[in-house]
């Protein structure tokens, strides 16, 4: 089978990625689950791009800008899950006239993770005026496995959080994989300047749990996180606080 070239992939990944607006910001997000028997889909994103207007209850404006069609998904009308720990959620709502592909992109395998130095690359909607997706690459500096989270040499700006980073397996069946969520910049501030830092990417192992394919979305709100709970940012410690500093 011949090879995907990042150009290549980047068609691929495409279809999938939405630009995801609420009344405080934008993201982005991409699919990961697009039922077959119903017409409920699951977008994932990074947590900090939907907490508050979950927690407000707010409208979520999902753009799939691809296609320039776009749905204003209501409170009533959408789940959402959160990892407030990973930086990871879900949103499961009604497609409606949004063309998202039949089947989502596949996920690296739950323990499965990349080795430093491999080259990935991600997605995203930069929060720039007339800004379309824009493509970003960068190698894995290192995995840090209590934190599910990569640290990439590579840049990050506000609005990609929550885009898919991916690497590109040119195995026998070569294909794009998704190996995990854009989640932060951590920029060097050490001498006092903005220097060059990491990007933060969180695995993919929340997706697996959190894109099961429901009959309803009265099923799914038996899972959803409640939308009292605030919004605590991630996990403690060092690189928790300055990714709590540096969401994008």
């Amino acid at each position: 089978m011949p090879e995907i070239t990042t150009a290549g992939a980047v068609e691929v990944i495409q279809p999938h990625v939405v630009r995801i607006s609420t009344p405080r910001g934008s993201g982005t997000g991409f699919m990961i689950s697009n039922g077959r028997k119903n017409s409920l889909c699951g977008i994932a994103t990074a947590a900090h791009v939907v907490d508050l207007a979950h927690r407000w209850e707010e409208p979520i404006r999902v753009e799939h800008v691809s296609s320039g069609k776009s749905l204003v998904v209501r409170r009533d009308d959408r789940v959402v899950r959160l990892d407030q720990n990973r930086d990871t959620a879900a949103v499961l709502f009604d497609r409606g006239e949004l063309p998202l592909p039949a089947d989502p992109l596949s996920l690296a395998p739950k323990g499965m993770f990349l080795k430093v130095g491999w080259e990935v690359g991600w997605l995203g909607f930069p929060a720039i005026q007339g800004a379309n997706l824009c493509f970003f690459a960068g190698s894995i500096s290192a995995f840090l496995e209590a934190q599910s989270a990569y640290l990439v040499d590579g840049v990050v700006i506000n609005g990609v959080s929550g885009g898919p980073a991916f690497f590109i397996d040119q195995g026998e069946a070569a294909q794009v994989v998704i190996i995990g969520v854009v989640s932060a910049y951590i920029p060097n501030r050490a001498t006092g300047e903005v220097l060059p830092g990491l990007s933060v990417v969180r695995d993919v192992t929340q997706f697996h749990e959190l894109a099961p394919t429901f009959a309803s979305l009265d099923e799914a709100r038996d899972a959803e996180t409640p939308a009292e709970q605030p919004a605590t940012g991630n996990e403690s410690g060092p690189l928790g606080e300055a990714i709590a500093r540096h969401t994008t």
